[in-house]
């Protein structure tokens, strides 16, 4: 309900803030909103050649292809004249995302599909675990601190081995894992779920942990900073994982006491002071490393273990394929049912993602989200922060909005001020120390169409905001 009512004053507030734009500055075009597409010239006027300044209109009419382009660095936009049927038309500055239409048709092509097809193939895997009973192995191993950590989950239910996995495969960077076993999971804890429209403690929990975003492996992070020519592309990965971890502890703090869980439980300090430990010895297993070795090992650890994961299902089914008989199935058989319901929750899950993307898209080229971005950078840099600082900030802003546009943001602050810069550092340790917030709950919790997700918005976002501060003092104590 309050993500329904946010959507609503955002999507309405840009609009007003449109059609207000129209009727004075004339800096917005409904086409640009409607059919425009991310990085092209936005059409901001169009004259009669006579209207123009002298200076402009004997340049056009000289430049061969009567086209003149004025650079304006301090407006950070270039304006185009280009001269055609005896109008001219202007062009200034670069469309900041998809408009409405554009981004109907990426939503499918370029998102719900491909995740349809990672969710066939990996809810096909869960369907042999379950099938195998190897789920049922891990549940019951790992139900003496998850009673704890969610105590109305019964002991040894199965969102007990989904969520270990999505955690997992979080950690490891396996995005396209990490997605279809936290929707299995979902589906599983609402099946517990005494209200059907209302997130329960457990799927809050679950929630905010998985947005926390603890990552060991940033291996895109990596990548977007080899490709921009970074000295160490890699040297960013020890600051991630301090701030995505603080995070996640934060989170769990946060649900914790609000949930009135018991921290004093043995099994939890000890699991606690286990993952700790495991981190530390892991950071300075790499930290020993040269920088090719880095590189190396961030780059290819996460692929060998989805290679193992899926090795060991494959392995454990046909080594229990006496379970699928008695089940009435086969391993093949069990598969396809599995990758059947993969892509029937995509579908429902498509409309969800749909609306947020479109009123994502709405805000950004409306120019709102550019005007709280740059007010919200004056105030910090009235405070005396740093300019380096103040620059990565739109990544920040974007990220719990859209991984797509502050992806954007972090490669153009890569490109603009090098990669190496500490807006570029912070800007990275930014995008990988927390989820799109808006978009992992439209996805997560419209799985399972609940519609009262209650103080999850309201936490995820406060853990956001604490992963911002955090990373800005790493960053400075690291670079």
């Amino acid at each position: 309900m309050v993500l329904s009512r946010f959507w609503l004053v955002i999507f309405i507030s840009s609009i007003v803030f449109i059609v207000v734009s129209l009727f004075t500055a004339n800096t917005y075009t409904i086409d640009s909103v409607i059919n425009g597409k991310k990085d092209d010239p936005i059409l901001v006027s169009e004259k009669y050649i006579h209207e123009l300044p002298a200076f402009i209109k004997d340049s056009i009419q000289k430049a061969p292809d009567q086209t003149m382009i004025i650079n304006r660095d301090t407006l950070n936009a270039d304006t185009t004249y280009v001269y055609k049927n005896k109008t001219v038309k202007i062009f200034s500055g670069l469309q900041k995302s998809d408009g409405l239409l554009p981004t109907c048709k990426s939503t499918l092509v370029d998102l719900i599909l491909p995740l349809i097809a990672y969710l066939a193939f990996f809810c096909g895997l869960m369907e042999l675990l379950i099938i195998s009973g190897a789920s049922g192995k891990l549940a019951k191993v790992l139900s003496p601190v998850f009673v704890k950590v969610f105590p109305s989950i019964p002991k040894n239910h199965p969102s007990i081995s989904y969520m270990t996995l999505n955690f997992a495969a979080n950690f490891l960077g396996l995005d396209s894992a990490a997605t279809p076993f936290g929707l299995k999971a979902m589906e599983s804890l609402q099946e517990i779920n005494p209200d059907k429209d209302r997130a329960s403690d457990a799927q809050i929990m679950f929630m905010c942990l998985h947005a926390s975003g603890l990552t060991l492996i940033a291996t895109s992070i990596i990548g977007y900073r080899a490709a921009a020519n970074a000295t160490n592309p890699a040297d960013v990965m020890l600051p991630c994982i301090i701030t995505s971890f603080i995070g996640t502890i934060a989170a769990f703090l946060i649900v914790g006491i609000k949930q009135k869980i018991n921290f004093k439980s043995a099994s939890l300090v000890i699991v606690l002071i286990g993952l700790i430990a495991a981190i530390i010895g892991l950071l300075m297993y790499v930290n020993h490393l040269d920088l090719i070795g880095k590189n190396y090992f961030t780059s290819n650890l996460s692929g060998l273990i989805l290679i193992g994961i899926i090795a060991f299902t494959l392995i454990f089914s046909f080594k229990h394929e006496k379970k699928f008989s008695d089940a009435n199935t086969t391993v093949f058989e069990t598969f396809v049912v599995g990758a059947n319901n993969g892509v029937k929750t995509g579908v429902t899950i498509f409309p969800y993602v749909l609306g947020m993307l479109v009123a994502i898209s709405l805000f950004r080229n409306s120019g709102l989200f550019e005007i709280i971005s740059d007010a919200i950078a004056f105030v910090f840099s009235n405070m005396g922060v740093s300019k380096e600082i103040t620059n990565a900030l739109p990544v920040a802003m974007l990220r719990p909005f859209s991984s797509a546009g502050s992806r954007g943001f972090l490669i153009d602050s890569m490109n603009t001020f090098g990669a190496d810069s500490l807006t570029a550092r912070l800007s990275s340790i930014f995008q990988c120390s927390a989820e799109s917030t808006f978009y992992v709950i439209a996805v997560y919790f419209g799985s399972v169409n609940i519609k009262n997700t209650r103080y999850a918005l309201g936490t995820m976002l406060l853990v956001d905001l604490i992963c911002v501060i955090t990373a800005i003092f790493v960053a400075t104590w690291f670079f």
